[in-house]
């Protein structure tokens, strides 16, 4: 896929553009300077992804036929390779929902597939970087007490409720759920809101109900941080090698960091400057999560 080459192709273009939802009911002002803005952002991220297919897939297939990979690793590289094309084709399916016709004159990705569509792509992301760590990083040794023990369990439970607030995340993206009660800590002046269970099946509300929605990532945000905070005050009373300690003091610092950056981004109205760099932190939040977890993977005998 190539973007239009002449004006005459972007003219073609923009014209099937003036025929989606989102023309109809949002965009009537665009002109084609900035719909060649929208378009090239959406190419870029095509294209992006289809050279993380081919950066995998080729070495992949390469070391696979030289008999380079480990038994203990093909099922992993399949596993991998199998979640990259899924990523790619739930990607697909997410666009899709935003050409169809909305139920509430917004158009809109479905909230559902973006939450999947994110979710996939951090699990991959994950399962790369912890395979990665384990390979490149040698293992520093350390005696595995029952502390130790209950250290690492509680390491890999953050590292979770790190995932989930980033989950939590994609639906308040999806619901433009950021843009209501722009106030922080409480709700407008309210500790909890009175539309909280609006909807009905009251199931629906934990993911369609746009407070319920913002009110789950606030509270899923916060107690991530004090469990992250609180697992580095642990810590202190533990040996832990350099390097997990390394790992658990910047996932302490970056817990404060995201958690500013969500309140900022709510404060602010969600400037899309501001909701990307929120984004961005929960990966480098997650990313610090992994690494700490696999510092504390016990050392095989």
């Amino acid at each position: 896929m190539k973007p239009p080459q002449t004006q005459q192709e972007w003219e073609d273009y923009f014209k099937m553009y003036k025929e989606t939802p989102q023309w109809k009911y949002q965009n009537r002002e665009m002109t084609i300077q900035e719909f060649k803005f929208i378009f090239y952002m959406e190419w870029f991220h095509r294209m992006w992804g289809r050279t993380i297919g081919l950066v995998f897939f080729l070495p992949a297939a390469y070391f696979w036929r030289k008999g380079w990979v480990s038994k203990a690793m093909k099922p992993r590289l399949a596993a991998f390779g199998s979640l990259l094309v899924f990523q790619g084709l739930l990607g697909w399916f997410m666009v899709k929902s935003g050409l169809e016709e909305p139920g509430d004159d917004i158009p809109r990705v479905s909230q559902y597939r973006l939450a999947s569509h994110l979710g996939s792509a951090f699990l991959l992301y994950v399962g790369l970087l912890w395979t990665g760590l384990l390979h490149v990083l040698p293992r520093q040794k350390f005696e595995m007490t029952s502390q130790m023990r209950q250290l690492s369990k509680y390491a890999h439970g953050t590292m979770a409720l790190v995932f989930f607030t980033a989950l939590s995340g994609a639906f308040v993206a999806g619901l433009d759920a950021g843009l209501v009660y722009n106030s922080f800590p409480k709700f407008g002046d309210r500790w909890i809101p009175e539309d909280l269970f609006n909807f009905d099946p009251k199931w629906k509300n934990m993911f369609e109900n746009h407070t319920t929605v913002q009110f789950n990532h606030r509270i899923l945000g916060t107690t991530t941080a004090v469990a992250i905070l609180s697992l580095w005050v642990w810590s202190r009373r533990l040996r832990l090698t350099p390097r997990a300690s390394l790992a658990l003091s910047c996932m302490a610092g970056m817990s404060v960091v995201q958690i500013s950056l969500g309140i900022g981004t709510l404060l602010l109205y969600v400037p899309t400057w501001l909701a990307s760099t929120h984004q961005l932190g929960s990966l480098t939040l997650l990313s610090f999560a992994v690494w700490l977890a696999t510092e504390l993977k016990k050392l095989p005998k």
